[in-house]
């Protein structure tokens, strides 16, 4: 038997208070069917505060936007929509939703890949346009003047920041146009200034360097001196997202655990997963291979704290502080937090069908759920579920105690349908109708996935908030900010 490794989640207020309600819960899945998935508005009000936060510190303006593609649920949003932030939408449905839910389209950027009904309504509305290149700025151009539009606030989106004083490249991105490029851009955004202003730059990195996006921050204050140069009052410098969230409790598991799987791959100890499944290591000659495909899921410093250090950092030519150089300009910061914003704002619950025995002595636990239900591995993070047993005879319990080794199976009849590849410990062995919680599911778990494989609904979501009388619910589509106790902190 493997000895056990443990993940335990981080669990921040409310979601504590909400998994102690586990008769709660146990009604909610037994009425709305499993999987079930629970969004916390409450939380994702406070989460907008902490980011606020950071701004008042370093006395910077500027607009928290989030970035819709991370969660489609109308509670959220319409939550969102009675604070101070924005929403940044993807698709021309998500920029439905959004006015849909309260937005104005002065609080709504358009950004991602752009079909022309999404550009066309994102400029008859007002909402500002984070363009991508040469192709949408001419699109938009010509959509602006055929239609009798208003004049477009764009931004320029960049990627590919480099300098002769920086020695650190940021990644490539597929999106944006390279900085060396700027120029040709702004040529084409001379031509067309009857139908687009460009309001500032912005950039799109995958990279949780500060480095990094040091590299691109600084990039984007020197495009804004060549926009200055050419008579534009570029305002806004919008830097994207990956601020991350801090999934795990303790970094000494995280680290422990890794070690391990570093081991298992190269055949010094037991395998920690389904048919020695090793997230992208291996052995080669007695020599380790590979990277770990994983998000880093413990990360001390996230989210808010994350955008705190950011602007701390120095220019790498420059040499201040970054804040510092968004002050001396009188620069708006624009952030695009997906994930950080959706910290701890929700869970996905599943029950339990059935359980057996392997012949190692390890467990298979076969959930009311599938792999795309609650898609954690499939973006890479490692966590421990929270087992929320149903009351029984204390005789019924007998000899559950544990902990138990468990692989936890989906419902679809394919061998790809694993909830986890990794061996979970759990403190009980689960029985049939008890629920395994998957916290903090909210960033991108719940239902970037989700599909309707052999005609099986995908997960329905409830809204949970408190009032005088404790937990109550809504359907998610039919939850309003009217319902939960107060805004977030104003600016």
């Amino acid at each position: 038997m493997v000895a056990p490794l443990y993940l335990e989640p981080k669990l921040d207020p409310p979601l504590t208070s909400l998994l102690a309600s586990a008769s709660l819960l146990h009604r909610l899945v037994d009425g709305l069917g499993s999987p079930l998935n629970v969004v916390v508005p409450e939380r994702f009000a406070e989460n907008v505060t902490r980011f606020r936060s950071v701004y008042r510190r370093h006395r910077l303006e500027g607009t928290v936007y989030f970035a819709h593609k991370a969660n489609r649920s109308s509670a959220l949003v319409r939550r969102l929509a009675s604070t101070p932030a924005a929403v940044d939408v993807a698709s021309l449905e998500e920029l439905q939703h959004a006015l849909a839910c309260g937005f104005t389209p002065d609080r709504i950027g358009a950004t991602g890949p752009k079909e022309p009904e999404f550009l066309w309504l994102a400029a008859r509305t007002g909402a500002t346009v984070n363009l991508d290149g040469h192709a949408e700025l001419e699109a938009l151009a010509a959509l602006v003047r055929r239609h009798g539009l208003p004049r477009t606030q764009v931004l320029l989106r960049l990627s590919d920041f480099s300098g002769p004083a920086v020695k650190i490249l940021s990644h490539r991105s597929r999106f944006g146009v390279p900085a060396p490029e700027l120029s040709a851009l702004l040529d084409a955004a001379e031509r067309h200034r009857d139908a687009v202003e460009v309001i500032g730059v912005s950039y799109h990195l995958d990279t949780t360097s500060l480095e990094e996006k040091a590299v691109a921050l600084e990039g984007c204050v020197h495009a804004m001196d060549e926009c200055r140069a050419r008579g534009m009052r570029p305002r806004v410098i919008d830097i994207g997202g990956g601020f991350g969230v801090n999934y795990l409790a303790h970094g000494a598991q995280w680290e422990h655990y890794t070690s391990q799987l570093a081991l298992a791959a190269m055949g010094r100890r037991q395998a920690l997963a389904w048919r020695n499944h090793s997230y992208g290591l291996s052995s080669e000659g007695g020599t380790l291979r590979g990277t770990l495909q994983l998000y880093p899921s413990h990360r001390p410093v996230a989210g808010a704290d994350y955008l705190d250090e950011l602007l701390r950092c120095p220019a790498p030519a420059l040499g201040r502080p970054l804040a510092t150089l968004l002050l001396e300009n009188l620069y708006d910061l624009h952030v695009e937090p997906g994930r950080a914003l959706l910290d701890q704002c929700g869970l996905t619950l599943s029950r339990v069908l059935e359980t057996r025995r392997e012949a190692d002595g390890t467990h298979v636990v076969r959930l009311a759920m599938n792999a795309d239900d609650c898609a954690l591995e499939e973006h890479g993070i490692l966590l421990d579920p929270v087992l929320l047993r149903r009351d029984r005879p204390p005789e019924e319990a007998d000899g559950s105690a544990g902990p138990f080794g468990v692989y936890l199976h989906g419902n679809l009849c394919l061998e790809s349908d694993l909830i986890t590849r990794r061996l979970v410990f759990l403190p009980r062995l689960p029985v049939p109708g008890d629920l395994l919680a998957f916290p903090n599911t909210a960033g991108y778990c719940m239902d970037f996935n989700a599909h309707h494989a052999q005609r099986r609904p995908s997960a329905r979501k409830v809204a949970a908030y408190r009032d005088a009388d404790g937990w109550q619910w809504r359907l998610d589509d039919q939850y309003w900010p009217i319902h939960s106790t107060g805004d977030a902190d104003e600016i």
